[in-house]
């Protein structure tokens, strides 16, 4: 390389150098850039121009200057340093990144410092970071719809089956169906569904299949169970999964007698044993009559001493959140999944999900809430008391209930901890690639970590603090 500098002019050097980087600068002994030349015209609005005569390392950001003072340190005769990504401040608000090599042709002459534009890397690894955030989203959402699935299955009262349309086995089978066939879920499991009915049900039910391989619908029907257990109301549907077409077989329940049916006194004593709070209100928001559980949950002892007295005597965190729930309610009829909280008469607080539904066409209009306890989560509860908004939706629904000042920042708070997260995954844990990737130093990184309990930091990572 000495041999073919020696045989070109200075002109010609720099216009090699020029040719072959992306930004190429001279700084004098005294770390002053004298010369600047860039490639192309992607540099031509970031200011590059203003930079001569000043010192390099003041053209760049706070955390990037003791690398800008190892480059002139370590910049040597016959040997060029290890490549350093700086950060310089630009006129469009984002930083620039470039990633810097040093080399000195003379003793004691001025640097060189060859540069080469990270923005289209930097561009690059943002849109994997936002990729990577949507697929954990999207896995998030099926993991939890698929939560939500197997759990209805197994909670439902009514008998359910889900047999493969092709094979007509047993692939999945809910408590109740269990019970209703007398059979153990294992023994229920891999059988011929046809089997689990008697000899001339079984034959109604061939048909059925063979009429859903066809058209996609069936009708219900009566048929009769195995085993002597009764008659069953027959319903089948088709759907279609990932590799696999399944049917959905429901087995109606036996009708339960007219007088228990229609009873008001036996729903009233449901209601009144229920683990969750139910609460009635007249349209002045007035408690008119509560279970035991909604007692528990105020900490008081008899029914007598809510009744008459506003709700948002003990719910609502805020002021404006019950007056925001009802007016919901009025307006929409019903609502769901409703955050907040239950202040109790001693001073316990809880926080709820209240369901709530608008009764006005009966002898006196009201309104109808089941209050049930969150399960605690220790570490996730954010000051504000909610869990931080995970989605849009769920920050529109805190409006009215959180003030916009706490939203705002429990919201940067999220952001900040992702970005944080998902470099940590790009860089395989490797915090100082992390540090450099987020714009951060390496101190900022760990404190941010810290505080949002990112990680385990050792003992010299905190001597660096």
């Amino acid at each position: 390389m000495q041999h073919v500098a020696g045989l070109l002019d200075s002109e010609a050097t720099g216009l090699l150098i020029a040719a072959t980087t992306d930004l190429s600068l001279v700084v004098d002994e005294l770390g002053v850039i004298r010369d600047a030349a860039f490639n192309g015209e992607e540099f031509g609005g970031e200011g590059v121009d203003s930079w001569l005569g000043r010192p390099w390392i003041d053209t760049v950001t706070v955390e990037s200057r003791p690398k800008i003072e190892a480059l002139l340190r370590d910049a040597a005769p016959g040997s060029i340093t290890r490549w350093r990504q700086v950060n310089h401040p630009s006129p469009s608000g984002i930083d620039l990144p470039v990633r810097y090599s040093t080399m000195r042709p003379k003793p004691g002459g001025p640097v060189i410092v060859l540069g080469r534009d990270l923005r289209s890397v930097s561009a690059l690894q943002l849109r994997l970071a936002e990729t990577q955030q949507a697929l954990e989203r999207d896995y998030a959402r099926l993991r939890s719809a698929e939560t939500r699935y197997k759990l209805l299955f197994q909670i439902s009262g009514e008998p359910v089956l889900v047999v493969d349309a092709g094979t007509r086995r047993v692939t999945e089978v809910n408590p109740a169906a269990a019970r209703r066939l007398g059979r153990a879920a294992k023994r229920v499991l891999g059988q011929d569904v046809v089997d689990l009915f008697d000899p001339e049900s079984a034959r109604d039910l061939q048909v059925v299949f063979a009429g859903l391989r066809v058209t996609g619908q069936a009708a219900d029907f009566t048929g009769r169970l195995a085993g002597g257990r009764g008659e069953t109301r027959i319903s089948a549907s088709l759907f279609r999964g990932e590799a696999t077409t399944s049917v959905l077989l429901r087995l109606s329940p036996d009708a339960p007698p007219a007088e228990t049916r229609n009873d008001p006194a036996h729903a009233l004593g449901v209601i009144a044993k229920l683990p969750e709070g139910f609460v009635v209100t007249d349209t002045s928001r007035r408690i008119l009559t509560a279970n035991a559980a909604f007692l528990d949950l105020v900490q008081l002892a008899t029914e007598e001493q809510v009744r008459g007295e506003p709700l948002d005597r003990w719910l609502g965190r805020e002021g404006t959140e019950a007056q925001a729930l009802f007016t919901t309610l009025q307006d929409h009829g019903s609502v769901r999944h409703f955050s907040t909280a239950l202040r109790g008469e001693y001073g316990s607080r809880e926080e709820v999900e209240v369901a709530a539904v608008s009764v006005a066409n009966g002898e006196q209009p009201c309104f109808g809430l089941t209050i049930r306890s969150m399960p605690r989560r220790p570490g996730v509860a954010s000051s504000a008391g909610t869990g931080l908004p995970r989605s849009v939706e769920q920050m529109t629904e805190l409006v009215g209930r959180v003030s916009m000042k706490t939203l705002v920042r429990e919201t940067t708070d999220l952001i900040e901890k992702l970005c944080i997260e998902a470099a940590l995954r790009i860089t395989r844990d490797n915090r100082a690639s992390a540090a450099e990737m987020l714009g951060l130093s390496r101190q900022g990184l760990y404190a941010k970590m810290r505080r949002y309990g990112i990680g385990d930091l050792d003992s010299s990572d905190v001597e660096l603090n």
